[in-house]
Parts: C-alpha cells; structure tokens; sequence
C-alpha cells in the first residue's frame, strides 16, 4: 500500500501536493498517477457483442439483433447498444487503477457515432484532476475518456470519477 507523500518534517503533505500526485498500482508496484497522464485500450466489436449485450440488458431492439430490419434504418445496419460502449469504456479504468481503487464513483457518456461489428475501437482516458480526500485515505480520479473507431472517427466521449486510496 502506497503512502501519502510526507514533507520535510515528516508530516503529510499539502493538498495541492496531493492533487499533482495520487498512488495506483500496476502490476504489483505501488506508482504516482499525475493530472494529464493516459491509458488505453482497443477492443474489436464482434457479433457476440451483440448477442450479449441485448442478453444482459434485455433490449432486442431491432437495430441490436436484426441485420435485415437495422439495415433499412438511418444506421445502414446492426449497432452496438450503446450501455455496451459505455461498459466496454469503462473496462480499462478498472484495470488501471487494480490494486488501489475502491469504488468507480461516476461515468457519463455521450455517444456521437454508432459502433457496428467489425469496429476497432480505441478506448483512451486522461486523468484531468485529482482531488483529496483524506477521509478516505485516498482520493479520487477525475477522468475524460474517448472511443475512436478505426477510421479515426469519434463514436463516444466519457467522464469519470474513480475513488482510490493512496
């Protein structure tokens, strides 16, 4: 378990000191997270995609689960649901932050393009702030995240907030 930063005198370090740095483990090795550092992830959208999504969120939906019926609509052909982006954004926060975090707090997205089977998507998130709370022994992770598919083309943008402890 990684400790709060301590100052000259032996005694935790400032606020401000803490929002510039916060611990995460990667790997097994206790490491600083810093405003403005990225991770990311690509994910290939397949069929089973598809089939399970509509399974675990019980929306058959034609546009998800009927090639012929979606393919006459303004999509051109079966999408992904879109809690399924937003789940499979969600994915490489919590393997970012393994070890240290304890509770993925908020995530909001906003979808701008549809995802279909075949799509290469290219998750990416920035950590934008880090905020104190010492209450918790820890803090939280404020993030902005965003998928691209293949053709460089944005299909959603995503905003999180991630408790960890130091």
């Amino acid at each position: 378990m990684g400790q709060l930063p301590r100052t000259a005198s032996g005694n935790t370090s400032s606020a401000s000191s803490m929002q510039r740095s916060m611990r995460r483990r990667s790997s097994g090795e206790g490491r600083d997270s810093t405003c403005g550092e990225t991770f990311s992830r690509a994910v290939t959208i397949t069929d089973t995609h598809l089939v399970l999504s509509a399974g675990l969120l019980g929306d058959y939906n034609p546009l998800h689960v009927d090639e012929e019926f979606a393919r006459k609509s303004r999509f051109g052909g079966r999408i992904l649901h879109g809690m399924m982006t937003s789940a499979l954004m969600g994915g490489p926060v919590g393997m970012y932050f393994h070890g240290t975090a304890i509770a993925y707090l908020e995530h909001n997205a906003r979808f701008s393009a549809p995802v279909r089977p075949g799509d290469t998507l290219t998750i990416a998130w920035t950590i934008v702030a880090l905020i104190p709370k010492p209450k918790h022994g820890g803090g939280i992770a404020a993030l902005e995240g965003t998928a691209t598919n293949q053709a460089g083309v944005l299909t959603t943008l995503a905003n999180g907030k991630i408790l960890v402890f130091n």
